[in-house]
C-alpha cells in the first residue's frame, strides 16, 4: 500500500520515477481551436446513427448526453467512489494487488507494462461477469454501499454502450446485432481513476498515450480537466459536460471494421489544486472470442489489414506503453502486427 499516491503525504516535488522528459510531453492545442462532439441521444433514430459514425470517423472519441443514465445515479456513484479514496487504508488493504491478473483490485499506475515509468493515478478496477450475478472475486465491503451501486452503474453504463454499437451498425450498414454475443460478451470492466494533486503537472502524466484495447469505452469524467486527444497530430482537452459520457473506440473495433474506424491515442493530465476521479466501463470480448476484420468490410479492392487471433492473445500481445518519440506501440496496430510476424493473409 506504500505506492498508492492518495494515501502518502502531500509531496513537495515530483519522484524521479514519476518525471517524463519535456520532449515526450509535447502541450496541447489552444482549447478553442477543436472540441469532440456532443451527441443528443434523444434527436433522431438516423441523425444520432450518422452522427455517431461520422464522430468515430473524425475522431475516434466523442462526448454523448440524454443517455438514459438517471442523473441520480451518476450523482450516487461518483459520491461514493470519493467516499472509497478517503476510506483509511486498513480498510481497502485487502484489495491492493500489483499482480496484473487479478480481476478485482487497488493498485497504483497504469495496467499496461510501461518499462519502470510511472504515472500519477491510483486505480480501483473491477471485473464483473455479464449478466452480472455473483462474484467470488473480491469486492470492497465499504462505503456499504458501494457494491450494489457499481453494479447498477455497469448495467446501465454498459446498456448505453450496446445501443451506441447498434446504431453505429445501422450507420455502417451492417445487422444492428453484429456485436451481440462473444464480441461483447467479456467481463464488464469498471475502473474508478483517482489523480491525486501533483506538485508539478508539467512534469509528468495521471496516463500515457494509449489506445483502449477492448471495444468500446464510457467514461464519467465528472468536472475537473484531464482528459486529452490526440487529433490531427495535436493534443487537444475534452471540456467536461455535466452528466455525459465521454466514448472512445477501442482497437477491437478498428480490427472489426478493416480501419476504417480507428482507435484513437489519450491520456490524462494531472492538476495541482484539485484531485480528479473518474469512472470508466469498458465492453470487451470473451476472451476465447476471435475478432477480425468483418466480411462486409472487405474487398477485392479492401483485403483483411488486421490478423484474426483471439482477443486473449490479442491484450497478451498488446500489452506495452513506453513512451518515445513517435509515442507507444499501440499507434499503427497494422505495423505492430506486421512487426509481431502475425500480418493478415489474404485468402
Amino acid at each position: 500500500m506504500e505506492n498508492m499516491l492518495h494515501l502518502a503525504p502531500c509531496r513537495a516535488s515530483v519522484p524521479d520515477c514519476f518525471i517524463v522528459p519535456p520532449e515526450q510531453l509535447p502541450p496541447a492545442a489552444a482549447s478553442a481551436a477543436v472540441s469532440l462532439p456532443v451527441i443528443d441521444l434523444s434527436g433522431s433514430h438516423d441523425e444520432v446513427s450518422r452522427a455517431i459514425l461520422d464522430a468515430g470517423k473524425e475522431f475516434g472519441f466523442f462526448q454523448v448526453v440524454n443517455h438514459g443514465v438517471p442523473e441520480q445515479v451518476l450523482q450516487d456513484m461518483e459520491a461514493l467512489c470519493n467516499e472509497f479514496f478517503e476510506l483509511p487504508a486498513q480498510d481497502k488493504a485487502h484489495l491492493y494487488s500489483e499482480d496484473r491478473q487479478k480481476p478485482n483490485r487497488l493498485f497504483s499506475g497504469t495496467t499496461y507494462e510501461t518499462g519502470g515509468q510511472k504515472y500519477w493515478m491510483d486505480c480501483l478496477r473491477l471485473a464483473c461477469p455479464f449478466p452480472i450475478g455473483d462474484s467470488t472475486s473480491d469486492w470492497p465491503d465499504k462505503p456499504q454501499k458501494l457494491r450494489a451501486m457499481f453494479e447498477k452503474f455497469a448495467v446501465l453504463t454498459r446498456g448505453v454502450g450496446m445501443e451506441l454499437l447498434r446504431l453505429l451498425c445501422e450507420a455502417m450498414g451492417i445487422r444492428p446485432d453484429y456485436f451481440d454475443g462473444g464480441l461483447s460478451g467479456g467481463d464488464v470492466i469498471l475502473s474508478v481513476n483517482h489523480y491525486p494533486q501533483c506538485p508539478n503537472p508539467s512534469m509528468t502524466l495521471g496516463l500515457p498515450p494509449h489506445c483502449d484495447r477492448n471495444l468500446i469505452t464510457l467514461v464519467h469524467t465528472g468536472p475537473v480537466h484531464g482528459l486529452e486527444v490526440l487529433y490531427n497530430g495535436n493534443w487537444i482537452e475534452v471540456e467536461p459536460v455535466t452528466n455525459a459520457f465521454v466514448v472512445n473506440f477501442g482497437l477491437q473495433l478498428e480490427v472489426v471494421t478493416n480501419g476504417m474506424l480507428k482507435s484513437v491515442e489519450h491520456r490524462v493530465m494531472t492538476n495541482s489544486t484539485l484531485a480528479r476521479t473518474s469512472r470508466a466501463v469498458f465492453i470487451q470480448p470473451k476472451e476465447d472470442c476471435l475478432v477480425g476484420p468483418a466480411e462486409e468490410f472487405l474487398s477485392e479492392d479492401s483485403p483483411p489489414c488486421y490478423r484474426t487471433i483471439t482477443f486473449g492473445d490479442f491484450r497478451r500481445m498488446h500489452s506495452i506503453v513506453k513512451l518515445r518519440s513517435s509515442l507507444n506501440f499501440t499507434t499503427n496496430l497494422k505495423k505492430i502486427q506486421k512487426d509481431m510476424g502475425i500480418e493478415a493473409k489474404q485468402e
